[in-house]
């Protein structure tokens, strides 16, 4: 079991964002800490958590492309695990992904806000849902068995999207998202699909 944890808090991907939110953390602890910061943190967790949603949804699960190299791309940050949804190296978003990523939404609300530690406050936020993100999605994968009911009924929603049918249950960390764009439905209700497992026979 102790395998199951070193796998995630030990991977290099995890471990650079855990030491960019410590050192986002130091920084604006060391300017002083502003009554602000606290609302950009929480916007941050926000934007993350819809952001996850929106991608998965509509960049994720885009019919196959014609296209060689975007077709390459989708294979590498999502078809892929859905084919191998236990695959360790699938499982994580990469480091060249997300931190891009990141850097686009923070140049964004610096260009707004011109406050540049409520900008790293910002990107905390950011990160710390993805992280957030990253855990609930390793243990859906992974023999963890969550603790509360709501940790329960979140991995197992997102099992019923990879193996019931990958067109509703697309939130991760936040599965209300679900509810709110009318892709939430009771498991009974929805038929198997047939190309859950590969995302690629659509």
């Amino acid at each position: 079991m102790k395998k199951v944890y070193r796998d995630f808090f030990l991977h290099f991907d995890i471990l650079t964002m855990f030491l960019l939110v410590l050192s986002g953390l130091i920084y604006v602890f060391s300017v002083g800490v502003e009554t602000a910061f606290v609302f950009y943190f929480l916007l941050g967790l926000l934007t993350f958590a819809f952001s996850e949603y929106l991608t998965h949804r509509f960049l994720f699960h885009i019919k196959t492309p014609k296209n060689p190299h975007f077709l390459k791309f989708l294979k590498r940050i999502h078809y892929d695990h859905h084919i191998y949804p236990d695959d360790l190296k699938l499982l994580f978003l990469p480091l060249w992904y997300s931190l891009p990523n990141f850097l686009v939404i923070c140049t964004i609300f610096l260009f707004i806000t011109g406050d540049f530690t409520g900008t790293v406050t910002f990107g905390i936020g950011l990160m710390t849902m993805l992280l957030t993100y990253e855990w609930k999605h390793y243990v859906a994968h992974r023999p963890l068995k969550p603790k509360t009911k709501f940790g329960r009924w979140v991995k197992k929603v997102h099992i019923l999207h990879h193996y019931k049918n990958e067109n509703y249950w697309y939130g991760v960390s936040t599965p209300f998202a679900d509810y709110l764009f009318g892709t939430f439905r009771e498991e009974k209700e929805v038929e198997t699909s047939k190309t859950a497992k590969n995302l690629e026979m659509r």
